[in-house]
C-alpha cells in the first residue's frame, strides 16, 4: 500500500507541476483594417503563428470606410486600427466628417506600415488629366487625406476642383468596385487595386510618390487602451514585424503571392506576381522596421493644412504619435 501511495503522490505532483507550467492562452486582439495588399504582414503573421508566439491572438475585421473604422475603436468593438495616418489626424483635429470628442486626446498612432501605395486611376476613355474635366471622381470622404492627395495631384496637373465632381464612395475596395462598374470616372487606389484596374483596361494617370515622402498605413489605438494593455501592444508589434520580415523574404514569395490571391477579389496569379514586387520594394514598399516616417507625416500635415476644414496650420508630427511601445518592443530606433 505504501508503494501505491507513493506513486499516487508522484503522479499528483507531476500533474500539479504541469498545470503550474502551462503556457497562458494568447490575449485576443481585435484589429480592424481596410482589405488590401498592405495587410500581407497581418495575414502572414497569422498563418505562421508569429502573433501567438508573442502572446496575442489577432482577429481581423475589414471596414468599408474610415468612419466605421475609427468609430469601432471608440465604441469598444476593436482594439487596434490599421489605416492611413491622415484618417486618425482628422479625428484628432476635429476635421473628420464625423466628430468623436474623445479622439482629440485619446487617439494615437504607434507604428508605421507603408508609404501609401497611391495611384490616380481612370476609366478606359480617360487617358490624361485634361480628360477628367467634367467627370466624376470618387473619394472615401472629402475630409480624408487620400482625397487631399487626389486634389493636390489634380491641381499640379492643371485641373481645378470646379472642373470635376467629387462623390463619396468609401474605402479603396469600394472605390475600385465602383470604378470598374462605371459609376465614376477616376479615383485614388492603393496597391494592388491599380494593377487590378489596369488589367481591365483602366489607366494610371499618376502615382503619389511625386509628392515626396508620405506616411500611409499606420497602427492606431486609444491611448487609454494602450496604457492598460502594454504587453499586448508589444506582442502585436513583434508579431507584425515578424510578418513583414517573412513577407519580404524571397524564399516565401510563392506563398505570399498565394495569400494575395486568396484574400483579394479579382486577384490572379499573374497580378499577384506584379503586386508582390511593388509591395516588398525597398523603396516605396512595406516599412520593414515599422518605424513611423516623420518626414512622411509632415507631408500629410502640409496637405491637411492646405485642404482641410475648418482650416488649421498643422506642422508638429509628434502630436499624433507615441513611439514608447515601439521602443519597448524593439529598442530605440
Amino acid at each position: 500500500m505504501r508503494g501505491i501511495g507513493w506513486v499516487v503522490a508522484l503522479v499528483a505532483a507531476i500533474a500539479g507541476h504541469g498545470a503550474f507550467a502551462q503556457t497562458p492562452a494568447p490575449t485576443p486582439v481585435r484589429v480592424i483594417t481596410f482589405n488590401g495588399g498592405w495587410d500581407l504582414p497581418l495575414w502572414a503573421a497569422q498563418r505562421q503563428g508569429f502573433f501567438e508566439s508573442n502572446g496575442v491572438d489577432v482577429r481581423v475585421a475589414y471596414t468599408p470606410s474610415s468612419d466605421v473604422l475609427v468609430a469601432g475603436l471608440f465604441d469598444g468593438r476593436y482594439d487596434i486600427a490599421l489605416a492611413t495616418i491622415d484618417n486618425f489626424i482628422a479625428y484628432q483635429e476635429g476635421q473628420a466628417d464625423v466628430r468623436i470628442a474623445d479622439a482629440t486626446t485619446d487617439l494615437v498612432s504607434f507604428m508605421g506600415g507603408d508609404g501609401g501605395f497611391l495611384s490616380v486611376v481612370s476609366a478606359p476613355g480617360v487617358k490624361t488629366f485634361a480628360d477628367l474635366k467634367g467627370k466624376t471622381l470618387s473619394v472615401d470622404a472629402m475630409g480624408n487625406g487620400l482625397a487631399f492627395v487626389l486634389r493636390e495631384l489634380l491641381a499640379r496637373n492643371g485641373v481645378r476642383e470646379t472642373d470635376v465632381t467629387f462623390v463619396r464612395a468609401g474605402g479603396t475596395p469600394n472605390r475600385y468596385r465602383d470604378l470598374i462598374a462605371g459609376k465614376h470616372d477616376a479615383t485614388l487606389l492603393r496597391t494592388p487595386f491599380e494593377l487590378l484596374a489596369q488589367n481591365r483596361g483602366f489607366n494610371v494617370l499618376a502615382i503619389a510618390s511625386s509628392l515626396g515622402a508620405y506616411e500611409g498605413t499606420v497602427g492606431a489605438v486609444r491611448r487609454s487602451w494602450a496604457r492598460q494593455n502594454e504587453a499586448t501592444m508589444i506582442g502585436f508589434l513583434r508579431g507584425y514585424r515578424s510578418g513583414v520580415a517573412w513577407v519580404c523574404d524571397p524564399a516565401n514569395r510563392d506563398v505570399v503571392e498565394a495569400l494575395l490571391v486568396a484574400n483579394i477579389r479579382d486577384m490572379t496569379p499573374a497580378l499577384a506576381r506584379q503586386s508582390y514586387d511593388l509591395l516588398v520594394a525597398l523603396q516605396g514598399g512595406l516599412t520593414r522596421d515599422l518605424a513611423l516616417d516623420v518626414a512622411g507625416i509632415r507631408t500629410v500635415l502640409a496637405l491637411r493644412s492646405r485642404y482641410a476644414t475648418p482650416p488649421r496650420t498643422l506642422d508638429d508630427p509628434t502630436r499624433y504619435i507615441d513611439t514608447s511601445y515601439y521602443d519597448k518592443a524593439f529598442g530605440k530606433r
